[in-house]
């Protein structure tokens, strides 16, 4: 519970940096590739002309990560094939996703390495053609079965988004952003928890899913 509140606290005194105009995210939390631990360093790879070259999808996808982390974050972006593929090495725990050229949308996101075996998992089934309720109940099947781990305590999401028209895909600029906050804690209810099933403020954190192994806490400021 003191952990739990404590990494509440850490990331409600952040809101108040945050003076983006909203707009609705939509980064999808599947978007997740093998982890890597090998020391810093960027990656030099072949791009097409509606892929961003590595130092622009750098820059955005950072855009997700606390300030204070993002020298060190591990980024994974797209090659020439629109492949996930590591583009920057670090080494704290932070990974983050630059933005998919093939959505219409532009949404990044940075999340805890602990979270990587159950989003790995989620792109795996949805590429196999299954829809979001078939791999809901794969993986809680799989961690059930203990096949498929979550993480130990609460782990951290960061989603940053915004309006294509808002983005400069020559310089990386974007404009109107809006960054969203999850936690997940396996398991965890409102009961263990102390938060509402919804929110009732704006801002106010709230549990999605409790009672399950995608059990997460939610903050859209």
């Amino acid at each position: 519970m003191k952990a739990i509140f404590l990494l509440l606290a850490v990331i409600t005194l952040s809101l108040g940096c945050n003076t983006s105009v909203k707009t609705p995210p939509s980064k999808n939390e599947e978007s997740i590739v093998k982890k890597d631990t090998t020391p810093p360093a960027q990656e030099a790879l072949p791009f097409k002309k509606d892929v961003p070259n590595a130092d622009i999808q750098i820059k955005q996808a950072l855009l997700a990560a606390p300030p204070e982390k993002r020298d060190s974050c591990t980024v994974y972006g797209y090659d020439a094939g629109k492949q996930l593929a590591i583009i920057k090495k670090g080494t704290n725990e932070l990974i983050c996703l630059a933005d998919d050229p093939n959505d219409s949308n532009f949404s990044v996101a940075c999340y805890d390495k602990s979270l990587e075996p159950f989003m790995q998992r989620g792109r795996e089934l949805k590429k196999q053609g299954m829809n979001f309720k078939q791999v809901f109940d794969e993986r809680g099947k799989e961690v059930e079965a203990g096949t498929l781990k979550m993480p130990d305590g609460p782990s951290a999401l960061y989603v940053y988004s915004a309006d294509k028209k808002d983005v400069k895909p020559a310089t990386g600029e974007v404009k109107n952003g809006y960054l969203r906050y999850v936690i997940y804690i396996p398991f965890a209810t409102a009961a263990s928890t102390g938060l509402p099933v919804k929110a009732t403020a704006p801002g106010m954190p709230w549990i999605m899913d409790p009672g399950t192994y995608r059990a997460h806490i939610m903050i859209n400021p």
